[in-house]
Order: structure tokens, then C-alpha cells, then sequence
């Protein structure tokens, strides 16, 4: 069945294959997405967190679509990884301070729109892994591409919208959560190329950067807060005195 610009769909194995491969990808890179979703809106009041559940994976998943075009390129280019490792630590510290429960610090109320803008950035950020897998197993078939890349948004919406409902149960994975994104962006900054050219870095030292970052990111997030705790004592002992 030829469907133009779209691509095709053959209904011989060569297709069926492709289309479970994508499957298969989707069901396995779609956990870090979804943590990245579920604490964004974890903040939000329930009757809100499925539309930004929802238009935060539908918008990411639209400009992946658009990205995954020329995505092999952009990853062989210095420093677009490493940068981007650094964008995922920031969120992954940001989602953590606001997300976690019992510190007595005053947060900020957050916004579907600010929602939707964190998932976007992180999504596009994260999803290279996604892109690529999917845009190799699709073989330039753009059906395939658009069909599994549009495929990751129930999966995603499922599990985050699951793993939201979970964060308020129990707060441990909100920290689990954020060690997950600090091991990401550790990944992403040891692979860049420019410090892969200098460091070589194997196994060993990848699974060591992945540790130290993700649980950097909860150390990071836990001096902040006992950071601005301090102040907020100190200038009430001002004003009191």
C-alpha cells in the first residue's frame, strides 16, 4: 500500500519485523521519559496533571518527529551531548528540589505551561537514543518513523501518569526519579564526542560517571535546599531583631 510521501506499508516480514522493532524500543526506552514527565507535573493539582501529562508528551513527541531527521548528524557535532547532559543534571536538580516532600522550604507553584515547557526540553534532550533507534529500525520507511515515534506517547502517558499517582504514595521515587536523570545526563557528557576523543573512557569509567551524577544530582538538590533554609532563617532572625 503506497502512501506517498508517507512511505509505504509492504504487509511482507521486511515490514513486520521493522514494526516490532519499534515496539520493542519504545517499550524499552520510554521509562526515562516518563520519569522526566511524572515529576514535572507532580506539582500540579491532580485535576490537571493528565493535560500536562498529555500535551507535554504530545508536543515532545511532535518535534521528535521533526528532529529525528537530522539527528545522526547533530550527534557526531562536539559538545551537543555534553551540553545536553548538562540541561538534563539542571532539571533532574530542579524537579528534585520541588518535587521532594519534606523540606521545609517555600516552593513555587507551578503551571501547566512551565510543565509542559520542563517535559519538552527534557524530552527532546533525552530522546536521541529513541530517535535513533527508531529511525534506523523504520529504514527510511517515514510511516514506520511517524508510527513508532507516535507510538511512545500512550506508552509515556501511561507510565508517567502511573509513576505521578506513585510519587504521592511514596516519595522514594522521587529520588529514585532523579538519580535516574542524573545517570542519564552523566551518560550523555562522558559519550560527547569531544570527551570521548580526550578520555576514551570504557566501561568501567561510563558506569562510574553515571553513579557519581546520579547520586550528585540529590546531593546537589539537598544543599540547595538546606541553602535556602539557612537563609530564610537568617532573615527572619533579621527582621525579628
Amino acid at each position: 500500500m503506497d502512501l506517498g510521501i508517507f512511505g509505504s506499508i509492504s504487509f511482507d516480514w521486511q515490514f513486520f519485523s521493522a514494526l516490532f522493532s519499534i515496539v520493542i524500543i519504545d517499550l524499552i526506552l520510554a521509562g526515562d521519559n516518563a520519569v522526566v514527565i511524572a515529576m514535572a507535573v507532580r506539582s500540579l493539582p491532580a485535576e490537571q496533571r493528565k493535560k500536562g501529562i498529555f500535551y507535554g508528551a504530545g508536543a515532545a513527541v511532535l518535534l521528535r518527529v521533526i528532529a529525528t531527521f537530522f539527528v545522526a548528524q547533530l550527534l557526531t557535532i562536539s559538545f551537543i551531548k555534553l551540553v545536553g547532559g548538562i540541561v538534563i543534571l539542571w532539571i533532574a536538580v530542579k524537579l528534585f528540589i520541588e518535587g521532594v516532600p519534606e523540606e521545609n522550604i517555600e516552593k513555587q507553584a507551578v503551571t501547566i505551561a512551565q510543565a509542559i515547557k520542563i517535559i519538552v526540553i527534557a524530552d527532546i534532550t533525552m530522546a536521541t537514543d529513541n530517535m535513533l533507534a527508531v529511525g534506523g529500525a523504520s529504514h527510511g520507511n517515514l510511516f514506520l518513523l511517524i508510527f513508532g515515534l507516535g507510538l511512545s506517547v500512550p506508552l509515556v502517558v501511561f507510565t508517567s501518569n502511573l509513576l505521578s499517582i506513585l510519587m504521592d504514595k511514596y516519595p522514594i521515587i522521587i529520588y529514585i526519579g532523579a538519580a535516574v536523570l542524573g545517570k542519564v545526563g552523566g551518560e550523555m557528557i562522558i559519550t560527547d564526542p569531544f570527551i570521548d576523543n580526550i578520555l576514551k573512557p570504557g566501561k568501567l569509567v561510563i558506569y562510574s560517571v553515571e553513579a557519581v551524577f546520579a547520586f550528585g544530582v540529590i546531593a546537589a538538590g539537598k544543599l540547595w535546599m538546606k541553602w535556602q533554609i539557612s537563609r530564610a532563617e537568617k532573615e527572619e532572625h533579621v527582621h525579628q531583631e
